[in-house]
């Protein structure tokens, strides 16, 4: 049937701010839904509280409300636009519970608005475990014995029932958090409290467990008209057990066999169509490798964390279709490439995914991995075959490593090694090649993992090609053999003894290139041209190198924390300033969940790691006017200086901007010769100069590495003891550059992100954090304009800014932080060279296309030319950035805030009163906002004096406060009435039970890196996962007092003055 002319108007949920288990992938879904419904005509209305994303850029929706996901505030915005549709399966399980919210409430039907796509009772079918095991049944396809409990006695006694072992999977949760395996009771216990709290229905399915099955994944697709097609087959590497987010990952799948594939794929389309879905649908099964026994572990009944994935590994569309499906289209009817979307893809290479994790940040987390989530991002790449693809994907990963091996393990033992692959963390992999080497049968390894012997082989097959390597050095066939197994160039100079450099001029000498082969979603059965491409070491070169100028840009690779989705906004932004300004615009990046690695987006597409080798075979093939890495984060503005030594021209600040700006010896002398103030502090280079700098400074100092993201490994330090470990961890990290050790200010801080052409410099605007320093600046409430900040203070900021960018000879976009003490003085902490994280959120809140013109003026234009010179005048209303965590899927870490980086994701809330634009970025961030309940306060005695006026406040809100003995005493001695609880040191659980069972409302933890009691950890453990709100840092809690002041009636004495 031809698309709806019922509808003019449609409303599109988002996913909000990025966290683990929903994260930029629903971002790229959202951005393609938009532009396909607003190709069909259709008015296309976004509600998204992500600032940092492409998908609420004003271009991609013809109506933008960055409102908090929740049904109060998308109600509103129901009843004021009146959509006539509305779409909520593109939004992960943000979206998709919003959207069954408003269905049950009954907002849809009082405003008249379809639910399109997916019907409320399809989803509530995929959805809720008992309703889909009957489906199923129904439909003759096995499921797992399974029964439902929504109480902890109900999940004991169905534990017992179906026999151990068992795993818990709560329902409408995202990245399986809750879930978890249990052997017995004692496991059990406190898995089955979480899982009901983490469930927002309090349903938990308590299944037999199958830990040892291969996983396998199907993205399937069905219309209207009941056509129903298979879009793409995964094969997890790790079997069921571990989370597919967290497995590394096979397109085709690998080890299928053909009867095994038929009859999983002719499951997959018998169940989306018993279900009736329209759209896209992922489906799991867990398949007996022994025999065709097979079960269904789950549907999302949507566009899923895996579409992207799907999605970039056959070029097929899965979103843009499922977007045209919900408004009346048939498959058949739908065009792509030049075919109907009917078709069902073929690949004739090997994709594999491979996750980032953030345990570089959180050494002191549980790196295991099961059911529940953990990975922040992830890379993808492509090859001929498994071999060439992994290799690729582990140099894609940016974690210091290019090979199939870790340097620490080189030295272990077989049986350390054994171990560590027993407890399946996310080293694992290299644990197995490691064993291998040593002699290590794959049979046993086979026996502890149950990841398949076909993969074991591929990894066995690599081990031997790098014997071959090390005993035939310079022997061209098999060099060649290496480099079409996915060796890099830097893995081959270690294996000769010499420079990367020394191999790449043996390639060029020798015309050993690889050629780049098309992504045609159909194996080159038919004719297509799709300007997407990935490389090997073949012959046939696909890749046709057009007459037009054309610009690289470079993207920044796997989401992880100090990196994210952020850096996709301002490369997207670049690639449409290029195509404005008449050059061709070619992209390379290797990250799947992103809107830059659509090939619709660029001129070209290319799926690389972002290596120097990797980057100049695409330089070498494509002979560009030059490259920009100013927009992709650290990753692309790391290769700035190899790229420049081999002649790219790099568009915007030169590789010697970038080392002035970077190298803190260069960057000191700079400030000094125009007179600008920093923190005092030098650069070390190991532990006896740190403690003499430290020394001089005073204590306490702020320690960091050079030339790194997200303020890792950045600690506040008080003394002696602490300075020495801190500095040998950053030297251990990277000993060719300083660790910088500072004075620690105590201040008020703000920053900057500003364009500087050579001559002038344009400011769109200031930002204020909430939090003071010691807090990293992307875990800090951000408010735009300054809400503090005197004129002249903001006078001083402005001609910084204006004298430091000339003197660095910026070109382009860069990012200044500052610090204003006590006595107004303004320091300038650093300046990044490039791109900030900040960028989106500022350009959203100004309205202005930052990135845009930062790389108009890259390209060569002048800022007056532009219109753009100075400050740009504040605008009405208040705009604030809050930060998100994902604290609780990530077992054993602290959730202190701290210089170093933490949070996953952010979001906005604005509005002309500063309190209520606080007060929507909290909910918006996922913070429970409440103005009655209990706060539980632990105050360092250093804070005590501070927090006094704040639990006052709470006091006289009317909240109940409890305090551990020394705070309690403290309060009472002011006139607040306290209720003492019994430290957790002292054996008492009193406060754990207390935060368990609800009653806390807020909990207010302050804490030194000196402190050396457990208990704070404990209670903020606690509180997180049990979804309690947690401030460890006091600016942040005079926040909450504003906006809770304002919200909250209060009550008093009728003879009250």
């Amino acid at each position: 049937m031809p698309k709806r002319t019922d509808i003019k108007k449609i409303l599109v949920i988002g996913s909000g701010p990025i966290v683990i288990g929903q994260a930029a992938e629903f971002d790229y879904a959202g951005t393609q839904a938009c532009l396909a419904l607003k190709e069909e005509g259709y008015e296309v209305v976004l509600v998204n509280s992500n600032p940092a994303t492409i998908m609420t850029d004003t271009k991609i929706a013809d109506k933008i409300y960055m409102e908090p996901l929740d049904l109060e505030h998308v109600a509103k915005i129901i009843r004021y636009e009146r959509p006539d549709g509305l779409i909520c399966s593109i939004g992960g399980q943000t979206g998709l519970n919003l959207g069954m919210q408003l269905y049950k409430k009954g907002i849809l039907d009082e405003c008249g608005v379809k639910l399109l796509g997916t019907g409320y009772e399809a989803i509530c079918r995929a959805e809720d475990r008992e309703l889909f095991k009957e489906l199923c049944q129904e439909i003759h396809e096995p499921v797992i014995e399974s029964q439902i409990a929504t109480t902890l006695e109900q999940i004991l006694a169905a534990a017992d029932s179906i026999g151990y072992p068992v795993i818990l999977r709560p329902a409408f949760t995202l990245g399986g958090t809750g879930g978890g395996f249990a052997d017995c009771r004692e496991e059990l216990l406190p898995l089955a409290k979480n899982a009901l709290k983490m469930s927002p229905v309090s349903q938990v399915l308590v299944e037999k467990s199958i830990r040892g099955y291969k996983e396998i994944e199907f993205e399937v697709l069905r219309d209207q008209n009941d056509t129903a097609i298979s879009v793409c087959c995964m094969e997890n590497v790790d079997p069921v057990g571990i989370h597919t987010g967290d497995s590394i990952v096979v397109a085709p799948s690998q080890t299928l066999t053909y009867p095994e594939y038929q009859m999983l794929r002719k499951a997959a389309l018998k169940i989306i169509r018993a279900l009736k879905l329209e759209g896209g649908c992922n489906i799991q099964f867990a398949l007996d490798p022994y025999s065709f026994q097979y079960y269904v572990i789950e549907v999302n009944p949507r566009v899923s964390r895996s579409s992207a994935l799907a999605s970039k590994a056959s070029g097929y569309p899965i979103a843009r279709v499922s977007a045209k499906i919900a408004c009346g289209l048939r498959l058949d009817e739908i065009q792509l490439s030049m075919k109907p979307a009917c078709f069902e893809p073929t690949l004739d290479y090997v994709v594999v995914k491979v996750p980032r994790f953030p345990f570089d940040k959180f050494a002191d987390a549980n790196r295991s991995l099961s059911t529940q989530m953990k990975a922040t991002g992830e890379v993808m790449s492509i090859g001929r075959t498994f071999e060439e693809a992994l290799l690729k994907a582990i140099r894609s990963l940016e974690c210091g490593i290019d090979h199939l091996e870790l340097a620490f393990l080189k030295d272990k033992s077989p049986a350390f090694l054994m171990d560590l692959i027993r407890r399946h963390t996310d080293e694992r992999l290299y644990a197995i090649a490691e064993a291998l080497r040593k002699g290590v049968r794959a049979e046993d390894i086979y026996d502890e993992t149950k990841i398949d012997r076909f993969f074991l082989s591929k990894i066995q097959t690599i081990l031997q090609v790098e014997e071959q390597l090390k005993n035939n050095p310079w022997d061209k066939e098999i060099f060649l053999t290496a480099k079409r197994c996915g060796f890099s160039d830097s893995y081959i100079a270690r294996s000769y003894g010499v420079s990367f450099q020394e191999i790449y001029d043996y390639r060029r000498k020798n015309k050993l290139y690889p050629v780049y082969k098309m992504i045609d979603s159909c194996a080159n059965e038919f004719a297509g041209n799709i300007p997407y491409f990935y490389s090997t070491y073949e012959w046939e070169n696909e890749s046709k190198r057009s007459l037009r100028k054309k610009i690289v840009v470079l993207g920044s690779g796997p989401i992880r924390i100090g990196q994210g989705i952020e850096f996709d906004y301002t490369t997207v932004h670049a690639i449409w300033a290029i195509q404005e300004a008449g050059f061709e615009a070619i992209i390379i990046n290797n990250n799947p969940e992103t809107v830059s690695t659509d090939y619709t987006v660029s001129d070209k597409l290319y799926f690389e790691p972002l290596t120097f080798e990797d980057v100049m075979n695409v330089i070498d093939l494509e002979q560009p006017e030059g490259v920009i890495v100013a927009l992709g984060g650290q990753t692309a503005i790391g290769l700035a200086s190899l790229l420049s030594q081999a002649g790219v021209r790099i568009f915007g600040s030169s590789s010697g901007s970038i080392e002035l700006a970077e190298d803190r010896q260069l960057f000191e002398k700079a400030m000094e010769e125009i007179q600008i103030p920093m923190p005092k502090g030098k650069g070390v280079f190991d532990v006896a100069s740190a403690l003499a700098v430290a020394k001089e400074i005073t204590y306490p100092v702020l320690v960091r590495p050079s030339f790194v993201l997200g303020g890792r490994m950045m600690h506040l330090v008080y003394d002696e003891e602490s300075l020495k470990q801190k500095v040998e961890e950053a030297l251990h990290l990277d000993s060719r550059y300083p660790v910088l050790i500072d004075k620690y200010i105590l201040g008020q801080e703000c920053e900057v992100d500003a364009i500087c052409d050579g001559s002038d410099v344009f400011i769109p605007g200031i930002m204020e954090h909430i939090e003071r320093t010691g807090v990293h600046s992307g875990d800090s409430m951000s408010v735009y304009p300054p809400y503090s900040l005197k004129d002249e203070v903001i006078a001083t900021i402005v001609e910084q800014t204006r004298k430091i960018g000339l003197k660095l000879q910026m070109i382009g976009l860069y990012n200044i932080q500052f610090i204003i003490d006590a006595n107004k003085q303004v320091y300038v902490i650093e300046v990044n060279p490039r791109s900030s994280r900040t960028v989106p959120f500022l350009a959203k809140a100004t309205g202005l296309p930052i990135a845009n013109l930062a790389t108009k003026v890259m390209l060569g234009y002048s800022l007056k030319q532009l219109g753009y010179v100075g400050l740009y005048p504040n605008r009405k209303r208040w705009y604030v950035k809050s930060p998100t965590f994902s604290f609780s899927k990530i077992s054993g870490m602290d959730v202190v805030l701290s210089p170093e980086m933490k949070s996953t994701g952010e979001a906005i809330g604005y509005d002309y009163s500063l309190n209520r634009a606080l007060y929507k970025s909290l909910r918006a961030s996922g913070v429970r906002v409440s103005n009655y309940g209990t706060v539980l306060a632990t105050i360092a005695d250093a804070d005590k004096q501070a927090a006094l006026p704040l639990i006052k406040r709470f006091y006289d809100l009317g909240f109940n406060i409890e305090a551990t003995k020394g705070t309690a005493l403290f309060l009472k001695e002011n006139g607040i009435k306290t209720r003492i609880k019994k430290k957790i040191s002292e054996g008492s659980d009193e406060i754990l039970e207390s935060i368990k069972k609800g009653y806390v409302t807020y909990v207010i933890n302050t804490a030194s890196e000196r402190d050396s009691l457990m208990d704070g950890k404990i209670i903020r453990r606690a509180a997180i996962d049990n979804n309690v709100a947690v401030f460890t840092c006091l600016d942040t809690v005079l926040v909450l007092l504003n906006v809770l002041e304002e919200m909250t009636m209060r009550i008093s004495l009728i003879d009250e003055e």
